[in-house]
């Protein structure tokens, strides 16, 4: 489903997302991506429908299955107001991606692959940002494995705004990120993430959740973690990223996220002068955890700058970081 190393386990509870206190106003659409998934789709579908903070869309995108999902969606949802069918020949997760972008209306894009669910209360939580952080483009929860396979797999055990991760993902190919099931992101900048150039499109083909991660950042959105608790990822056959992780995988993973990251630093119009901006980016973080600060410490002793002003800047990040902790400490 997606690349390795993206997300960091951990064994400690979610922290549970309080909701706003005024209505929920932002409209979700919901795209559903299946393919060859007949015995799951079905309960992916009926969890999108069935969120306590409805959404203005379910998309489905069925992508040249052949195991009959085609035949039962219609036989399903033909007839279902709420539902959007798509279903077209195969193209892979991108192409499923950009149909079900080009398809929807909502002001927030959540992905759903056809093996997974959600938890009734999952848009209600995304929705508790999205309606009072227009500032935040992007948010990723955490996901709980089920099926032949069970735990928890998250960025952090608490809420975290990331702020902006550009340079950090430019330089190191940081993932800030989540699979596809855990993903939701305004559509715009999902627009722009998926347009891509051919021979970019080739290589993530089955990939998709990568372009939406890094497009994100390298473009500019603001990044979230929201651990919910809501997101079920099946395990069944061999699907889990981490079952994939040999020594040439992970190269070769690594090598096509580079080039990746690089097409969206040239549409951002970024380079590694950018790294002069290392300790600017940081504290566009309200709360960043020691992790986050070493890495913005690493990343601000790189670049062409004399070593005494490199040095300069890391430790500037380090005291943002003693000033940041004892603002919290005092609130």
């Amino acid at each position: 489903m997606a690349a390795p190393d993206k997300t960091a386990a951990t064994t400690a509870a979610p922290a549970a997302a309080s909701t706003a206190a005024a209505p929920a106003t932002t409209r979700f659409s919901v795209i559903v991506t299946c393919y060859n998934y007949k015995a799951f789709v079905e309960e992916a579908v009926d969890s999108a429908l069935a969120q306590t903070h409805a959404p203005a869309q379910v998309i489905v995108v069925d992508d040249g299955s052949t195991d009959g999902s085609t035949e039962l969606l219609r036989a399903r949802y033909g007839d279902d107001e709420r539902v959007t069918l798509l279903c077209g020949p195969n193209g892979g997760q991108l192409a499923a991606f950009v149909r079900g972008v080009e398809a929807a209306t909502g002001e927030v894009l959540c992905f759903l692959d056809a093996d997974d669910r959600w938890e009734p209360g999952y848009l209600q939580q995304l929705a508790a940002v999205y309606d009072t952080r227009p500032d935040v483009g992007f948010v990723f929860s955490d996901i709980h494995l089920f099926g032949q396979e069970t735990r928890r797999i998250g960025y952090a055990d608490r809420a975290i705004d990331l702020g902006y991760t550009a340079i950090a993902t430019y330089a190191l190919t940081h993932w800030y990120g989540a699979p596809t099931s855990a993903l939701s992101l305004r559509r715009a900048c999902a627009q722009r993430c998926l347009d891509l150039p051919a021979d970019q499109a080739r290589i993530w083909r089955l990939s998709a959740d990568n372009c939406l991660v890094y497009g994100a950042s390298v473009l500019g959105a603001r990044k979230y973690f929201l651990p919910t608790g809501c997101v079920g990822y099946r395990i069944h056959g061999n699907n889990g990223w981490w079952s994939k992780r040999s020594a040439t995988n992970n190269y070769h993973n690594r090598l096509a996220s580079r080039a990746l990251i690089a097409h969206y630093a040239r549409v951002a119009g970024i380079d590694e002068s950018c790294l002069e901006l290392t300790r600017l980016e940081y504290r566009t973080k309200p709360d960043p955890g020691w992790d986050e600060t070493k890495r913005y410490a690493t990343l601000a002793l790189r670049g062409q700058a004399p070593w005494w002003k490199r040095l300069e800047r890391a430790l500037s990040v380090l005291s943002t970081r003693r000033r940041k902790r004892r603002g919290s400490q005092r609130g």
